[in-house]
């Protein structure tokens, strides 16, 4: 997973680059805690461009992300849904809780 924080905005991004499974939620759920707590933004995108598998425990991990990033004054969102992944969200009912977001071109 990669992060960047864009200062002016507040902004920070994390690009997930691997499958979201059981194996790598806890390394990205500690790498993200981690830099919302290092970085303190007003928002925080999830990028699933790269993403081409994900199970439950990527809602879990989503649904922390939002609790934690809530905690701390900061708006969650996602972007860049593949297929796969929108129909996990869709189904489990998260885009209720958790917009989707376009990042301008700018900074994607």
């Amino acid at each position: 997973m990669e992060s960047k924080f864009y200062e002016k905005d507040k902004l920070l991004v994390f690009k997930i680059t691997e499958e979201i499974d059981d194996h790598s939620v806890q390394k990205i759920r500690r790498k993200a805690d981690y830099e919302i707590e290092r970085f303190m933004p007003k928002r925080v995108v999830f990028d699933f461009n790269c993403v081409t598998f994900m199970d439950s425990a990527g809602i879990g991990l989503l649904v922390g992300r939002y609790k934690f990033a809530n905690l701390l004054g900061a708006k969650l969102e996602v972007t860049n849904l593949t297929q796969s992944v929108n129909k996990i969200f869709e189904m489990s009912g998260i885009l209720r809780l958790i917009p989707i977001t376009t990042l301008e071109e700018s900074i994607a």
